[in-house]
């Protein structure tokens, strides 16, 4: 049987590129289990910070090391649209990068321009999966609920002190204390603040503000943080569902990234109705993006009200040994080595 040859594509431009790093390293141990090897043939091309592509060992160093290799320079312009020869061996792409520049649309229009099949969603599902804003839109269409919000643009933050001020009435009258201040398109909670006062949201608007144009003000609610991972493309499955419980104000870039800040409860303990209102929740949001290959569905349980409100979608969710997605996976019966063989024949299937 002939071996396909599967590009892992890692690191990336985003600020997300040392969770990238630790993604590509779960994901090529699991392509080595025995399982994989007689099938496949793993290919690392690593995304330096400053754009730079490579393959050979300096890939293979950062996937052994976990480290990136440093950038002190930009790279040369033609660099970053110079890729090694060795795109034209791959057959298929695993894409493992994380935030701008990696899943909103763009590596995925780099992919479709070669013709060639790649893990996870497309242009539209990654952009509209990117976009908190563009999501919640989609989510509101099919009738998906969802906590309050605003969309606030930057433009309004930045504005003259005259505007800006009726700006912040509007956020405290619609939606009160405590609410989030979010930039649209950036993961990992990167740029998000949790406010209780106008200060505070003074603040986390301009903060907002520095990272994105598009911004969004949610309602706080009180509420159970769970999950769902989504597999397939036009006939989506949902695993059982997870829930995060951790110590902080609230689900932060350190608590996701630092070990013991955060607690992941397989299977969460739901009612039965409520894990399967999740579940088929979960398939909606994922058709309803266009999602493909997999995804994470984030939602709120109410548990005074019975209340479940979808928050969000990650169409390349971490994928750590010890990662949210990969867990409901093997909690599931779909153990990693598994799992990663299947988005390839996802990814494949949906080429043809």
């Amino acid at each position: 049987m002939t071996k396909r040859s599967v590009g892992l594509l890692f690191g990336g431009c985003s600020g997300e590129h040392e969770v990238s790093i630790a993604s590509a390293r779960a994901i090529a141990q699991a392509f080595n289990a025995e399982a994989n090897q007689a099938t496949y043939t793993l290919l690392p091309f690593y995304i330096q910070k400053n754009g730079q592509w490579h393959d050979g060992e300096p890939a293979q160093q950062v996937l052994a090391s976990g480290h990136p290799l440093a950038s002190d320079a930009p790279a040369v312009p033609s660099d970053r649209w110079r890729l090694p020869p060795s795109v034209a061996e791959v057959d298929v792409w695993f894409p493992v990068l994380h935030g701008p520049n990696g899943e909103d649309g763009t590596v995925q229009g780099l992919l479709k321009l070669m013709q060639a099949p790649f893990v996870g969603s497309g242009i539209l599902g990654s952009a509209i999966g990117m976009d908190k804003l563009a999501m919640k839109m989609v989510f509101a269409q099919v009738g998906l609920p969802q906590v309050s919000y605003m969309p606030i643009s930057r433009a309004q933050v930045w504005s003259n002190p005259c505007i800006y001020p009726k700006l912040c009435d509007h956020i405290e009258a619609t939606l009160d204390y405590p609410c989030f201040v979010k930039p649209a398109n950036l993961g990992s909670s990167v740029g998000i603040s949790k406010v209780r006062n106008r200060a505070q949201l003074e603040a986390a608007l301009d903060s907002a503000a520095s990272y994105d144009r598009r911004l969004i003000v949610e309602a706080g609610v009180v509420a159970r943080e769970v999950e769902c991972a989504v597999l397939g493309n036009d006939a989506p499955q949902a695993s059982i569902v997870g829930e995060i419980t951790y110590q902080s104000d609230f689900y932060d870039y350190e608590t996701k990234y630092t070990e013991g800040k955060a607690d992941l409860i397989i299977p969460a303990r739901l009612p039965e109705s409520i894990t399967a209102k999740i579940q088929t929740m979960a398939t909606q949001a994922f058709t309803a993006i266009d999602a493909a290959g997999l995804a994470r569905v984030d939602f709120f349980y109410i548990e005074a009200t019975g209340d479940v409100f979808i928050n969000e979608i990650n169409t390349m969710p971490g994928f750590t040994a010890t990662s949210m997605y990969p867990q409901l996976w093997a909690a599931s019966g779909i153990t990693f080595p598994d799992l990663v063989d299947r988005l390839v024949q996802l990814a494949l299937d949906r080429h043809t």
